[in-house]
């Protein structure tokens, strides 16, 4: 048997390591913002553009440069996405001025949407055929780890040793994933070659699709809301349930813990019946954002509510994917792309419908309402969606060799 069907490639660590950079990236600033906002003297809800911001630009980036690099050789854009990963987290490193810390943001995130999206595929192509769902598991993983282990030590980092620390670390990391990335990832084969020509507009073809909109919709506000709620963690912890500072790290790995058990436990239950998984879902999650919202000055119940609104919450991604793949019969690796893009939209509308409810002046419990709210309006449009999905006339149901031979 070869090295390549015996043994996971070493390109897969540094497509993990990457991606472990990146979600770092994302989610570390939330245990941060108390500290980067009285740093530069801005107010909570401008300081979350921090969040917002990123956000929108990763719905740009992993739309606009998925598709602008179709016609490239994968291994260099990969590369590519990763420059641009370090210069983003450098500048946020010695940013000197808010806006200039706003640009490092915006910057790094142009590369996470597109790197995910043509990271699976190199991860799928690295590898026989039997072994691509566990090889872009390994890449995704490296995502996983960044919520449970990465977040919270780059928060306990920050604390320590100003949040400046923890993007200097970032931008270590990644660099370690750019040399890993040109050292491990093959520069010729089935996963990195040049992708044939015409495939932007067969690409395309999947959005002519109604559900394929209506999914999008339903990831947009079913994960917006509880990541609205998340966005305004730390000061819902310290200035409502009375934790202290330090202990906010400690939460977070909790809210890790409960991302990673959910994701595995909703990509299972998924597997097994997708319209219905995602359907409770959802209604579970609302049920346990209001009741957060109800109980966050109980120390005790806000502890089990951080569990279940992280266990719930992530428990939504898998179902979310597999429904905008199922409909995209003809190209689900940019539709894929585009989900992703939906789940930082949806992020982005979060944080900033939160950040107006503390405005508001209706308190640090407001921006769990209103992820309440929005989560229940992406259950609202998804049952709609599944109303028109059952009337419609049946096509044919996209297999997982379907997805595979699409993607590579």
């Amino acid at each position: 048997m070869s090295q390549r069907t015996s043994a996971l490639p070493g390109g897969l660590l540094a497509l993990a390591i990457g991606a472990f950079g990146i979600g770092l990236t994302e989610f570390v600033i939330m245990g941060l913002l108390p500290q980067v906002a009285a740093d530069f003297a801005v107010s909570e809800p401008v300081a979350g553009w921090l969040i917002s911001g990123y956000a929108l630009s990763v719905a740009v980036g992993g739309v606009a440069l998925t598709a602008a690099v179709t016609r490239l050789r994968r291994k260099h854009v990969l590369l590519a996405l990763m420059v641009l990963f370090v210069i983003g987290n450098l500048l946020s490193a010695v940013a000197g001025t808010y806006a200039v810390m706003l640009a490092g943001r915006i910057v790094a995130a142009l590369c996470h949407g597109a790197f995910f999206g043509i990271g699976a595929v190199v991860a799928a192509g690295l590898v026989a055929p039997a072994r691509r769902a566990g090889a872009i598991a390994m890449m995704f993983a490296g995502l996983t780890t960044a919520n449970v282990l990465g977040v919270p030590f780059g928060t306990f980092l920050g604390q320590h040793f100003g949040w400046r620390s923890t993007f200097w670390a970032i931008t270590g990391i990644g660099v370690l994933a750019l040399a890993g990335l040109a050292l491990l990832v093959p520069g010729r084969g089935p996963a990195t070659d040049v992708p044939p020509a015409g495939g932007l507009r067969r690409e395309l073809r999947a959005f002519t699709h109604p559900q394929v909109w209506f999914s999008l919709l339903v990831t947009v506000l079913g994960f917006g809301g509880m990541f609205g709620a998340f966005t305004y963690i730390a000061y819902t912890l310290t200035e409502v349930s009375g934790f202290a500072t330090a202990t906010v790290p400690w939460l977070l790995v909790l809210f890790g813990v409960g991302l990673f058990v959910g994701n595995l436990a909703g990509g299972r239950a998924a597997d097994a019946a997708l319209s219905r998984t995602l359907v409770t879902v959802l209604a579970v999650l609302t049920m346990v954002l209001v009741g957060f919202a109800l109980t966050a000055g109980n120390p005790a119940l806000t502890v089990g509510s951080l569990l279940l609104m992280g266990a719930f919450g992530f428990a939504t991604v898998p179902p979310l994917q597999m429904r905008i793949m199922k409909y995209a019969h003809e190209a689900p690796t940019l539709a894929s792309g585009a989900n992703i893009a939906a789940f930082n939209l949806g992020n982005a509308l979060g944080a900033w419908i939160g950040g107006l409810t503390i405005s508001a002046g209706l308190g640090f419990t407001a921006p769990i309402w209103a992820g309440a709210a929005l989560t229940l309006a992406g259950l609202g449009v998804l049952l709609v969606a599944e109303r028109r999905a059952r009337r419609a006339v049946p096509r044919r149901p996209l297999a997982t060799a379907d997805l595979v031979d699409a993607a590579a």
